[in-house]
């Protein structure tokens, strides 16, 4: 088992020298030394967004690949495919904060629940004091929908394409990338956003994903090229999705909402409006960034940045605004 790092470590951002800093934090296990995550903001952000993107992790151990029965092909559908491309030139342009996972989504999908785990993949199965128990987060003990199929904490399957991996994974493997990437993540974006709260009032979390192209909608000539996603009002202010879907609107960027994506265990932990909180999970369609094969940067990349970014200062605005309603409310009482 790989040693974990002792905690997130903070040093000078080299992309704002003298500016900001730069935050790495957690363990990839089978890469001694290469942090799970890391996270950069300006020493002063313009805004209260936090742009989170755990799903484009590309630090692949030699012996994870070893065990792939397709890398190549694994790696491209599992991946949000250099979407923490645009997560850069987001936060580049707006003085965001931007937290990047580099561990992959094959070593660990951020967006699950911690137990969300396919026992059958697990050496020796599920531990016999977890048998008779629910999950801690309400799923049934033989695991919930997304485990069974084979998208849990640690995928197995892909739809289409049958097993990722050749055997089953060590249990204190299991252990070291849930201590080492998925609870180092969650602990730190949870630390960032209440830091956020504090200095403004309010926070914002755009978790950033890709997705694969969709169809146009019933009667609608152009199929959505964001989806955005706030687990159907739960997760923010009804404000924030509308100032956003006015502007895309507005911009004639084509846009759904929460279909038919609306957002996973990110949001459900951290996503907490009613605290001044707020969360929403941004879909982007991987054709309106990368080539014809949706394997590399393509000729809308910069546009795309640009649109997003426009669209995270609208979000950062109102939320703000959220933020100094409710500190001069306080401060009247």
């Amino acid at each position: 088992m790989s040693r974990l790092s002792p905690g997130p470590h903070l040093e000078p951002d080299p992309a704002t020298p003298g500016e900001g800093a730069r935050v790495s934090g957690g363990q990839v296990p089978g890469l001694e030394g290469r942090a799970a995550y890391t996270f950069a903001a300006p020493r002063q952000m313009r805004l209260p967004v936090l742009v989170a993107v755990p799903h484009a992790g590309r630090a692949y151990p030699a012996a994870v690949l070893d065990r792939m029965r397709d890398p190549q092909g694994a790696q491209l559908r599992l991946e949000d495919r250099l979407v923490d491309r645009l997560g850069r030139m987001i936060a580049q342009a707006t003085g965001a904060g931007l937290l990047i996972a580099h561990a992959p989504r094959a070593l660990m999908d951020l967006n699950r629940a911690e137990d969300d785990i396919d026992w059958d993949m697990i050496e020796g199965g599920r531990p016999d004091d977890l048998a008779a128990q629910p999950a801690a987060s309400g799923t049934a003990a033989n695991g919930n929908r997304r485990a069974r199929s084979g998208l849990g904490l640690v995928p197995r399957r892909l739809p289409g394409s049958g097993e990722i991996w050749r055997g089953r994974l060590a249990r204190s493997e299991l252990a070291a990338r849930i201590a080492g990437i998925h609870r180092a993540y969650h602990s730190f974006l949870a630390d960032e956003l209440a830091r956020i709260r504090k200095v403004w009032g309010a926070a914002l979390l755009i978790d950033l994903h890709s997705m694969p192209p969709l169809r146009p909608v019933d009667g609608e000539e152009h199929a959505p090229q964001l989806v955005l996603g706030d687990r159907f009002g739960v997760t923010c202010h009804p404000s924030l999705m509308g100032a956003a879907l006015r502007h895309l609107e507005a911009r004639g960027l084509p846009a759904a909402q929460n279909r038919p994506y609306s957002g996973g265990y990110v949001l459900d932990r951290h996503g907490a409006p009613q605290h001044g909180v707020h969360a929403v999970q941004v879909e982007v369609c991987r054709a309106a960034y990368l080539d014809h094969r949706l394997a590399e940067p393509g000729e809308g990349l910069a546009g795309m940045a640009a649109a997003l970014a426009d669209l995270v200062r609208v979000m950062g605005a109102e939320t703000a605004l959220l933020g100094g309603g409710e500190s001069l409310q306080q401060a009247a009482e």
